[in-house]
């Protein structure tokens, strides 16, 4: 008797084949087949090693963009782009879909750096175009690490490896970025790894102090506030930037733990000083991309026993923009606890009347860049009479950042600017020294207590 099912259709050897080197979402090969091309061209060219490249391409933002829009719009983009890859590479060269939203290539004819960053930029120009998704359309940036065989490698891991940290310096540079690896390129990766481990043991060592600048009211001098700054001394080491290690943290993902000890650290030395002061600290991009923002730093102030109302919280207009719905709920989130917050660096951004617009702020502080030339460029002292008088309209409190000079405080002060901060008034010092500063300038203090 026969059977009712139909038999189950049979796959040959090479279908199997040809799906275990595909990638079921774009068709392009995976990245075995990149494996298997790379090692075939390294054959072919052993005996006499001309040069090839490989590249890995990353998409910019594309993780955001795949949870706002859904998985779905998510693989229609990464088709589009698949598409495009395979359309505009050279004749030759293999595009392969490496990793999630990553793409690989190899490149035959691809010989030296400059070879290689003219492809670079070419497939940027490709990808950067908008996005189709029916009824909307997105944009995204890509950014590019390339490996030369056999200066960056001979195998294929060690290619892949070079690639990889090409990518990962691009990525640190910001968006779109194109670097071919170099040994030199290897040796600042691995002095970033280095730093990076250090910098881990010292926030768990809680080896990471907070600093103090005074903020004064221009009209008198008088203190008003201080900005936190973390600043760090390894052993090993020395002295290391904030401009090196905060960003750094944020880019391995561990700017929350750092934070949250500044943050703590900061909030504890606020409590031996007047109630009347405030302390000013500095919020991240990548914290203004965490919905958690808000609970981590309202549980900080609880368990040290900070008033929320003596908070005041500096975002960057970069950091609002990376993830503006986001950093809109934070923000509002934060003032309703009574958290203040600052826009800092005003007028270095793209269009930061827009964020006046669209976000709620407390207070501007104008970028030491307009500052630093008030007296001598009649451009900048312009500039700061504009903010000061908008921000004057719109209700807004503004501080100047890094005054040095006498003479810059006056002019401040007669174009009506209200706070002001620097070394005019004072360096970032610790705790104790931020205590004696309090005892010198601010008259009802008595080593941090009120008389």
């Amino acid at each position: 008797m026969k059977s009712a099912s139909n038999p189950l259709p049979q796959v040959s050897q090479n279908e199997l084949q040809a799906m275990a080197y595909s990638d079921p979402l774009t068709g392009l090969g995976n990245r075995y087949r990149l494996r298997d091309k790379v090692r075939l061209l390294a054959a072919e060219r052993a005996d006499d090693p001309a040069p090839f490249t490989i590249c890995i391409a990353n998409l910019d933002g594309f993780k955001p963009i795949n949870d706002l829009f859904g998985a779905e719009a998510g693989d229609e983009i990464l088709c589009q782009v698949a598409h495009r890859l395979k359309a505009c590479m050279p004749d030759g060269a293999t595009v392969t879909r490496h990793d999630g939203d990553e793409f690989a290539f190899v490149l035959p004819l691809v010989f030296e750096r400059t070879g290689a960053e003219r492809i670079g930029q070419m497939m940027k120009d490709v990808l950067s175009a908008p996005y189709d998704l029916g009824d909307r359309n997105v944009r995204l940036s890509a950014s590019f690490g390339f490996a030369i065989y056999p200066f960056a490698g001979e195998d294929f891991e060690e290619l892949l490896k070079s690639a990889e940290t090409a990518l990962y310096r691009s990525k640190r540079r910001g968006r779109g970025q194109i670097t071919v690896y170099s040994r030199e390129i290897a040796q600042e990766m691995k002095r970033a790894t280095q730093l990076e481990q250090a910098l881990r043991t010292a926030v768990i060592a809680d080896a990471v102090e907070a600093h103090f600048q005074p903020i004064v009211r221009l009209r008198d001098g008088g203190v008003v506030g201080f900005e936190a700054l973390a600043r760090w001394i390894d052993p090993d080491l020395g002295f290391v930037s904030p401009g090196v290690f905060v960003p750094l943290a944020e880019e391995r993902g561990f700017i929350d733990a750092l934070s949250e000890t500044l943050l703590r650290k900061a909030a504890e030395a606020a409590l031996s000083w007047p109630r009347e002061l405030f302390l000013s600290f500095n919020l991240s991009s990548a914290q203004l991309m965490d919905t958690g923002t808000t609970e981590a730093v309202l549980a900080t102030l609880g368990r040290v026993g900070l008033d929320p109302a003596r908070l005041e919280l500096e975002i960057t207009e970069t950091a609002v923009m990376t993830s503006a719905d986001t950093a809109h709920r934070i923000i509002t989130d934060l003032r309703q606890a009574g958290v203040r917050i600052a826009l800092d660096d005003f007028g270095t951004g793209q269009s930061s009347l827009g964020r006046l617009r669209d976000f709620t702020f407390d207070k501007v502080k104008i970028d030491r860049a307009f500052v630093s030339r008030i007296t001598t460029d009649r451009a900048s002292e312009h500039i700061v009479k504009a903010i000061v008088a908008m921000c004057e309209g719109l209700d807004l409190e503004v501080v100047a950042e890094g005054i040095e000079q006498k003479g810059d405080a006056e002019k401040l002060k007669a174009l009506g600017c209200g706070m002001g901060q620097g070394y005019y008034y004072g360096k970032p010092a610790e705790g104790a020294a931020t205590l004696r500063y309090l005892h010198d300038h601010y008259r009802d203090v008595v080593f941090g207590e009120r008389v």
